[in-house]
Protein backbone atom coordinates (compact mmCIF):
# COMPACT_ATOMS: atom_id res chain seq x y z
CA UNK A 1 0.00 0.00 0.00
CA UNK A 2 2.93 2.52 0.76
CA UNK A 3 4.46 1.26 -1.93
CA UNK A 4 1.88 2.00 -4.44
CA UNK A 5 0.98 5.61 -2.93
CA UNK A 6 4.69 6.45 -2.86
CA UNK A 7 4.87 5.15 -6.70
CA UNK A 8 1.70 7.21 -7.72
CA UNK A 9 3.22 10.54 -5.84
CA UNK A 10 6.22 10.07 -8.38
CA UNK A 11 4.28 9.60 -11.00
CA UNK A 12 2.21 12.86 -10.39
CA UNK A 13 5.62 14.72 -9.54
CA UNK A 14 7.03 13.72 -12.80
CA UNK A 15 3.91 14.55 -14.67
CA UNK A 16 4.21 17.69 -12.74
CA UNK A 17 7.96 18.26 -13.49
CA UNK A 18 6.93 17.54 -17.47
CA UNK A 19 3.63 20.01 -17.92
CA UNK A 20 6.19 22.66 -15.64
CA UNK A 21 9.27 21.93 -18.53
CA UNK A 22 6.49 22.26 -21.50
CA UNK A 23 5.39 25.96 -20.06
CA UNK A 24 8.63 26.90 -19.74
CA UNK A 25 9.71 25.69 -23.17
CA UNK A 26 6.47 27.22 -24.35
CA UNK A 27 7.40 30.57 -22.86
CA UNK A 28 10.41 30.79 -23.87
CA UNK A 29 9.38 30.43 -27.71
CA UNK A 30 10.31 33.12 -29.57
CA UNK A 31 7.38 35.94 -30.65
CA UNK A 32 8.22 35.83 -34.72
CA UNK A 33 7.12 38.39 -36.92
CA UNK A 34 7.27 38.54 -40.99
CA UNK A 35 8.83 41.34 -42.96
CA UNK A 36 7.95 41.94 -46.37
CA UNK A 37 10.26 44.54 -48.02
CA UNK A 38 11.73 45.16 -51.64
CA UNK A 39 15.34 43.94 -50.87
CA UNK A 40 16.95 43.43 -53.93
CA UNK A 41 17.20 45.94 -57.12
CA UNK A 42 17.03 49.50 -57.42
CA UNK A 43 14.42 50.27 -54.33
CA UNK A 44 16.07 48.07 -52.22
CA UNK A 45 17.58 50.67 -50.26
CA UNK A 46 13.90 51.22 -48.40
CA UNK A 47 14.34 47.68 -47.41
CA UNK A 48 17.43 48.17 -45.80
CA UNK A 49 16.30 50.81 -44.03
CA UNK A 50 13.18 49.63 -42.67
CA UNK A 51 15.58 46.18 -41.34
CA UNK A 52 17.47 48.78 -39.69
CA UNK A 53 14.62 50.60 -37.88
CA UNK A 54 13.27 47.19 -37.36
CA UNK A 55 16.76 45.49 -35.60
CA UNK A 56 16.59 48.90 -32.91
CA UNK A 57 13.17 48.23 -32.19
CA UNK A 58 13.79 44.44 -31.63
CA UNK A 59 16.84 45.21 -29.43
CA UNK A 60 15.13 47.33 -27.35
CA UNK A 61 12.14 45.00 -26.63
CA UNK A 62 14.37 41.50 -26.19
CA UNK A 63 16.35 43.68 -23.96
CA UNK A 64 13.63 44.51 -21.75
CA UNK A 65 12.19 41.18 -21.20
CA UNK A 66 10.39 40.67 -24.73
CA UNK A 67 6.55 40.19 -25.13
CA UNK A 68 4.66 38.43 -22.77
CA UNK A 69 7.92 36.96 -21.39
CA UNK A 70 8.87 35.71 -24.71
CA UNK A 71 12.02 37.20 -27.04
CA UNK A 72 11.03 38.63 -31.20
CA UNK A 73 12.35 37.18 -33.84
CA UNK A 74 12.44 38.43 -37.57
CA UNK A 75 12.18 36.42 -40.63
CA UNK A 76 12.78 38.60 -43.88
CA UNK A 77 11.39 37.74 -47.02
CA UNK A 78 12.19 40.18 -50.18
CA UNK A 79 9.19 41.04 -52.36
CA UNK A 80 10.90 41.84 -55.58
CA UNK A 81 8.64 44.74 -56.17
CA UNK A 82 5.88 42.10 -57.33
CA UNK A 83 2.49 41.53 -55.74
CA UNK A 84 2.53 37.65 -56.73
CA UNK A 85 5.95 37.08 -55.04
CA UNK A 86 4.75 39.20 -51.46
CA UNK A 87 1.66 37.19 -51.89
CA UNK A 88 3.60 34.16 -51.91
CA UNK A 89 5.87 35.36 -48.88
CA UNK A 90 3.57 35.85 -46.84
CA UNK A 91 1.74 32.66 -47.38
CA UNK A 92 5.42 30.77 -46.94
CA UNK A 93 5.51 33.10 -43.59
CA UNK A 94 2.71 32.38 -42.29
CA UNK A 95 2.11 28.25 -42.92
CA UNK A 96 5.54 27.37 -43.24
CA UNK A 97 7.63 29.82 -40.74
CA UNK A 98 5.10 30.24 -38.56
CA UNK A 99 5.06 34.04 -37.90
CA UNK A 100 2.89 35.70 -35.36
CA UNK A 101 2.09 38.96 -37.68
CA UNK A 102 3.28 40.72 -40.29
CA UNK A 103 5.01 44.26 -41.41
CA UNK A 104 6.47 46.06 -44.27
CA UNK A 105 5.45 46.20 -47.87
CA UNK A 106 7.28 49.80 -50.11
CA UNK A 107 5.22 49.43 -53.30
CA UNK A 108 1.63 50.76 -53.40
CA UNK A 109 1.16 48.39 -56.13
CA UNK A 110 2.55 45.05 -54.35
CA UNK A 111 -0.08 46.79 -51.18
CA UNK A 112 -3.14 46.45 -53.57
CA UNK A 113 -2.66 42.84 -54.38
CA UNK A 114 -1.51 41.49 -51.31
CA UNK A 115 -3.78 43.19 -48.82
CA UNK A 116 -6.65 41.01 -50.25
CA UNK A 117 -5.41 37.78 -48.84
CA UNK A 118 -5.28 38.44 -44.81
CA UNK A 119 -8.43 37.81 -44.18
CA UNK A 120 -7.41 34.09 -45.89
CA UNK A 121 -3.73 34.25 -43.73
CA UNK A 122 -5.78 35.56 -39.70
CA UNK A 123 -2.94 37.32 -39.25
CA UNK A 124 -2.09 41.14 -38.86
CA UNK A 125 -0.26 43.31 -41.07
CA UNK A 126 0.71 46.65 -40.44
CA UNK A 127 1.82 48.60 -43.24
CA UNK A 128 5.35 50.47 -43.04
CA UNK A 129 5.44 52.30 -46.08
CA UNK A 130 3.26 51.62 -49.24
CA UNK A 131 0.91 54.68 -49.57
CA UNK A 132 -2.53 53.52 -51.46
CA UNK A 133 -5.29 55.07 -50.03
CA UNK A 134 -6.59 52.03 -51.45
CA UNK A 135 -5.53 49.87 -48.69
CA UNK A 136 -7.30 51.53 -46.21
CA UNK A 137 -10.18 52.48 -48.28
CA UNK A 138 -11.94 50.31 -50.77
CA UNK A 139 -9.53 47.28 -50.04
CA UNK A 140 -9.87 47.60 -46.22
CA UNK A 141 -10.26 44.84 -43.52
CA UNK A 142 -10.11 43.83 -40.41
CA UNK A 143 -5.95 42.67 -40.16
CA UNK A 144 -4.82 45.45 -42.18
CA UNK A 145 -3.74 48.68 -40.70
CA UNK A 146 -1.22 51.24 -42.16
CA UNK A 147 1.71 53.01 -39.44
CA UNK A 148 3.07 55.61 -42.01
CA UNK A 149 1.32 58.47 -44.02
CA UNK A 150 -0.76 57.51 -47.28
CA UNK A 151 -1.05 59.02 -50.73
CA UNK A 152 -4.55 61.25 -49.65
CA UNK A 153 -2.94 62.67 -46.56
CA UNK A 154 0.35 63.82 -47.90
CA UNK A 155 -1.07 64.91 -50.92
CA UNK A 156 -3.42 67.36 -48.71
CA UNK A 157 -0.46 68.99 -47.52
CA UNK A 158 0.94 69.58 -50.62
CA UNK A 159 -1.29 71.24 -52.05
CA UNK A 160 -1.66 73.77 -48.86
CA UNK A 161 1.79 74.17 -50.04
CA UNK A 162 1.38 74.57 -53.54
CA UNK A 163 -1.80 76.87 -52.66
CA UNK A 164 0.75 79.11 -51.52
CA UNK A 165 3.14 79.53 -54.15
CA UNK A 166 2.87 81.56 -58.01
CA UNK A 167 2.88 78.63 -60.17
CA UNK A 168 -0.71 78.08 -62.19
CA UNK A 169 0.58 75.54 -64.48
CA UNK A 170 1.13 72.20 -62.96
CA UNK A 171 1.79 68.77 -64.51
CA UNK A 172 3.72 65.53 -62.91
CA UNK A 173 6.12 63.21 -63.24
CA UNK A 174 5.45 60.34 -61.52
CA UNK A 175 5.57 55.99 -61.38
CA UNK A 176 3.35 54.24 -64.01
CA UNK A 177 1.70 52.57 -61.40
CA UNK A 178 -0.90 53.16 -58.46
CA UNK A 179 1.35 55.44 -56.35
CA UNK A 180 2.38 57.93 -59.49
CA UNK A 181 -1.27 58.49 -60.61
CA UNK A 182 -3.24 58.40 -57.34
CA UNK A 183 -0.24 61.05 -56.55
CA UNK A 184 -1.03 63.30 -59.22
CA UNK A 185 -5.12 62.82 -58.60
CA UNK A 186 -4.97 63.80 -54.65
CA UNK A 187 -2.74 66.77 -55.19
CA UNK A 188 -4.99 67.98 -58.38
CA UNK A 189 -7.87 67.88 -56.55
CA UNK A 190 -6.75 69.31 -53.44
CA UNK A 191 -5.07 71.98 -55.38
CA UNK A 192 -8.10 72.77 -57.28
CA UNK A 193 -10.36 73.22 -54.25
CA UNK A 194 -7.65 75.27 -52.41
CA UNK A 195 -6.88 77.48 -55.86
CA UNK A 196 -8.97 77.19 -58.20
CA UNK A 197 -7.73 79.06 -61.08
CA UNK A 198 -5.20 76.91 -61.35
CA UNK A 199 -4.09 74.84 -64.52
CA UNK A 200 -3.70 70.59 -64.29
CA UNK A 201 -2.02 70.40 -67.58
CA UNK A 202 -3.32 67.54 -69.70
CA UNK A 203 0.56 66.39 -70.36
CA UNK A 204 1.69 64.25 -67.61
CA UNK A 205 4.39 62.21 -67.19
CA UNK A 206 4.43 58.39 -65.88
CA UNK A 207 7.78 56.68 -66.75
CA UNK A 208 7.89 53.18 -65.87
CA UNK A 209 8.98 52.25 -61.99
CA UNK A 210 12.54 50.97 -62.72
CA UNK A 211 13.63 53.08 -65.74
CA UNK A 212 17.41 54.31 -66.75
CA UNK A 213 16.56 56.87 -68.81
CA UNK A 214 14.14 59.90 -67.98
CA UNK A 215 15.24 62.69 -69.77
CA UNK A 216 12.12 62.18 -72.66
CA UNK A 217 10.01 62.65 -69.73
CA UNK A 218 12.41 66.02 -68.09
CA UNK A 219 12.99 67.38 -71.73
CA UNK A 220 8.85 67.30 -72.43
CA UNK A 221 8.75 69.26 -69.12
CA UNK A 222 10.87 71.77 -70.28
CA UNK A 223 9.96 72.43 -73.32
CA UNK A 224 6.01 73.00 -71.66
CA UNK A 225 4.15 75.64 -70.38
CA UNK A 226 4.34 74.14 -67.08
CA UNK A 227 5.58 76.50 -63.98
CA UNK A 228 5.16 73.68 -61.53
CA UNK A 229 5.92 70.37 -61.28
CA UNK A 230 4.99 67.42 -58.87
CA UNK A 231 7.53 64.95 -58.95
CA UNK A 232 6.61 61.21 -57.38
CA UNK A 233 9.79 59.22 -58.68
CA UNK A 234 10.87 57.34 -55.50
CA UNK A 235 14.04 55.64 -54.67
CA UNK A 236 16.84 54.77 -56.72
CA UNK A 237 14.50 56.05 -59.70
CA UNK A 238 14.63 59.22 -57.89
CA UNK A 239 18.53 59.54 -57.52
CA UNK A 240 18.65 58.76 -61.14
CA UNK A 241 16.00 61.29 -62.06
CA UNK A 242 17.26 64.01 -60.49
CA UNK A 243 21.59 63.49 -61.90
CA UNK A 244 19.55 62.94 -65.13
CA UNK A 245 17.62 66.64 -64.37
CA UNK A 246 21.09 68.35 -63.49
CA UNK A 247 22.42 67.60 -66.05
CA UNK A 248 19.52 68.91 -68.68
CA UNK A 249 19.37 72.02 -66.66
CA UNK A 250 16.06 70.81 -64.95
CA UNK A 251 16.28 73.34 -61.72
CA UNK A 252 17.59 76.44 -63.29
CA UNK A 253 14.40 76.54 -65.35
CA UNK A 254 12.76 78.12 -62.02
CA UNK A 255 9.94 75.44 -61.81
CA UNK A 256 8.03 75.28 -58.57
CA UNK A 257 9.05 71.55 -57.62
CA UNK A 258 7.51 69.63 -55.32
CA UNK A 259 8.89 65.89 -54.61
CA UNK A 260 6.78 64.17 -52.42
CA UNK A 261 9.06 61.94 -51.36
CA UNK A 262 12.42 63.81 -51.41
CA UNK A 263 13.33 63.83 -48.31
CA UNK A 264 14.03 60.31 -47.36
CA UNK A 265 17.32 60.25 -46.26
CA UNK A 266 18.16 57.34 -48.64
CA UNK A 267 17.82 59.46 -51.48
CA UNK A 268 19.57 62.21 -50.01
CA UNK A 269 22.70 60.20 -49.01
CA UNK A 270 22.49 58.83 -52.22
CA UNK A 271 22.90 62.26 -54.07
CA UNK A 272 24.59 63.84 -51.71
CA UNK A 273 24.69 68.57 -52.63
CA UNK A 274 23.14 66.66 -56.05
CA UNK A 275 20.16 66.96 -54.64
CA UNK A 276 19.64 70.83 -55.34
CA UNK A 277 18.60 73.61 -53.06
CA UNK A 278 15.45 75.34 -52.82
CA UNK A 279 13.51 72.54 -54.13
CA UNK A 280 10.38 71.37 -52.01
CA UNK A 281 10.59 68.14 -50.21
CA UNK A 282 8.49 65.75 -48.17
CA UNK A 283 9.07 63.24 -46.18
CA UNK A 284 6.68 61.01 -43.91
CA UNK A 285 9.05 61.82 -40.84
CA UNK A 286 11.65 63.99 -40.75
CA UNK A 287 14.41 63.44 -37.98
CA UNK A 288 14.51 66.78 -36.28
CA UNK A 289 10.69 67.41 -36.80
CA UNK A 290 9.75 65.79 -33.19
CA UNK A 291 10.69 67.18 -30.35
CA UNK A 292 10.01 64.29 -27.48
CA UNK A 293 12.56 61.57 -25.30
CA UNK A 294 11.60 58.48 -27.62
CA UNK A 295 12.28 60.63 -31.06
CA UNK A 296 15.57 61.57 -29.38
CA UNK A 297 16.20 58.23 -28.17
CA UNK A 298 15.43 56.66 -31.41
CA UNK A 299 17.73 59.50 -33.56
CA UNK A 300 20.20 58.62 -31.24
CA UNK A 301 20.52 55.42 -31.31
CA UNK A 302 20.26 54.86 -35.02
CA UNK A 303 23.15 57.22 -35.39
CA UNK A 304 24.94 55.33 -33.24
CA UNK A 305 24.44 52.30 -34.93
CA UNK A 306 24.82 53.29 -38.53
CA UNK A 307 26.35 56.33 -38.67
CA UNK A 308 23.30 58.67 -40.45
CA UNK A 309 20.07 59.80 -39.49
CA UNK A 310 16.73 57.62 -39.95
CA UNK A 311 15.04 57.82 -42.99
CA UNK A 312 10.91 57.87 -42.37
CA UNK A 313 11.07 54.02 -43.91
CA UNK A 314 13.08 52.68 -41.17
CA UNK A 315 11.05 55.02 -38.65
CA UNK A 316 8.23 53.30 -39.47
CA UNK A 317 9.37 50.20 -39.50
CA UNK A 318 10.57 51.10 -35.91
CA UNK A 319 7.33 52.08 -34.46
CA UNK A 320 5.27 49.39 -35.73
CA UNK A 321 7.00 46.49 -34.14
CA UNK A 322 6.53 48.72 -30.68
CA UNK A 323 2.53 48.98 -31.96
CA UNK A 324 2.74 44.91 -32.20
CA UNK A 325 4.48 44.45 -28.42
CA UNK A 326 1.76 47.07 -26.94
CA UNK A 327 -1.34 45.48 -29.15
CA UNK A 328 0.28 41.70 -28.10
CA UNK A 329 0.16 42.57 -24.65
CA UNK A 330 -3.36 44.14 -24.43
CA UNK A 331 -4.50 41.64 -26.06
CA UNK A 332 -2.52 38.85 -23.63
CA UNK A 333 -1.92 36.31 -26.36
CA UNK A 334 -0.23 36.12 -29.77
CA UNK A 335 -3.17 35.29 -31.63
CA UNK A 336 -4.34 36.70 -34.67
CA UNK A 337 -7.45 37.97 -34.51
CA UNK A 338 -7.18 39.06 -30.89
CA UNK A 339 -3.91 41.03 -31.65
CA UNK A 340 -5.59 42.87 -35.04
CA UNK A 341 -8.52 43.80 -33.10
CA UNK A 342 -6.58 44.91 -30.13
CA UNK A 343 -4.85 47.41 -32.79
CA UNK A 344 -8.39 48.57 -33.73
CA UNK A 345 -8.42 52.42 -32.14
CA UNK A 346 -4.75 51.84 -30.49
CA UNK A 347 -2.66 55.04 -29.33
CA UNK A 348 0.86 55.17 -29.09
CA UNK A 349 3.96 57.22 -28.39
CA UNK A 350 6.30 56.96 -31.08
CA UNK A 351 9.27 58.96 -32.56
CA UNK A 352 6.79 60.86 -34.63
CA UNK A 353 4.63 61.52 -31.73
CA UNK A 354 1.50 60.03 -30.52
CA UNK A 355 -0.07 57.49 -33.44
CA UNK A 356 -3.46 56.70 -33.40
CA UNK A 357 -4.64 53.69 -35.98
CA UNK A 358 -8.30 55.50 -36.32
CA UNK A 359 -11.33 53.01 -36.02
CA UNK A 360 -12.64 52.52 -39.33
CA UNK A 361 -10.41 52.13 -41.53
CA UNK A 362 -6.88 51.69 -39.31
CA UNK A 363 -5.18 54.08 -41.03
CA UNK A 364 -2.76 55.86 -38.28
CA UNK A 365 -3.26 59.48 -38.02
CA UNK A 366 0.22 60.09 -38.74
CA UNK A 367 1.52 63.77 -39.61
CA UNK A 368 3.52 64.40 -43.06
CA UNK A 369 6.61 66.65 -42.90
CA UNK A 370 7.16 68.96 -46.34
CA UNK A 371 10.14 71.85 -45.94
CA UNK A 372 12.92 73.11 -48.30
CA UNK A 373 16.31 71.70 -49.33
CA UNK A 374 18.59 73.79 -47.39
CA UNK A 375 22.46 73.96 -47.36
CA UNK A 376 24.63 70.32 -46.34
CA UNK A 377 24.37 69.21 -43.05
CA UNK A 378 28.47 69.61 -42.16
CA UNK A 379 28.16 66.26 -40.50
CA UNK A 380 25.90 63.63 -42.36
CA UNK A 381 26.53 64.42 -46.03
CA UNK A 382 22.66 65.40 -46.77
CA UNK A 383 20.93 68.49 -47.38
CA UNK A 384 19.02 69.56 -44.27
CA UNK A 385 15.17 71.06 -44.53
CA UNK A 386 14.55 74.81 -43.89
CA UNK A 387 10.73 76.39 -43.45
CA UNK A 388 9.96 72.83 -42.39
CA UNK A 389 5.73 72.22 -42.07
CA UNK A 390 4.31 69.85 -39.71
CA UNK A 391 0.86 69.15 -40.81
CA UNK A 392 -1.27 67.68 -38.24
CA UNK A 393 -2.35 63.66 -39.42
CA UNK A 394 -6.14 64.37 -38.77
CA UNK A 395 -6.50 67.72 -40.21
CA UNK A 396 -5.23 66.63 -43.89
CA UNK A 397 -6.86 62.86 -43.53
CA UNK A 398 -10.40 62.21 -45.16
CA UNK A 399 -12.81 61.07 -42.85
CA UNK A 400 -13.86 57.67 -42.98
CA UNK A 401 -16.87 57.93 -45.06
CA UNK A 402 -14.74 59.40 -47.92
CA UNK A 403 -12.22 56.55 -47.95
CA UNK A 404 -14.84 53.93 -48.73
CA UNK A 405 -13.36 51.38 -46.41
CA UNK A 406 -16.16 49.28 -44.90
CA UNK A 407 -15.29 47.13 -42.00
Amino acid sequence: MIKTCAKKILVAMTAAASIGAASTSYAEDPIRIGGIYILSGSAATYGEFAQKGINLAVDEINATGGILGRQVEMIYEDSQGKASVAIQAARKLVYSEGVDALVGLDSSGVAQGMVPTMPELQKPLIITHAATPDVTGELCNAFTYRISVNVAQNMKAAALVAGKLDATNWTTIGPDYAFGHQSWEYFGNYLKDIKPDVNLMSETNFPRFGAEDFTPFIDRVMDSDADGVLISVWGGDLVNFIRQANNRGFFEKNFEVLFTVGAATEVLSALGDGMPEGVHLSTRYWYEAYDNAINARFVKAYIDAYGTPPSYNAEGAYAAIHAYKKAIEAAGTTDGPAVAKALSGMSMEAPNGTVTFRKGDNQAMVSPNWGISGPMHPEYGIRTLTDLQIFDGEQVARSVEETGCKL
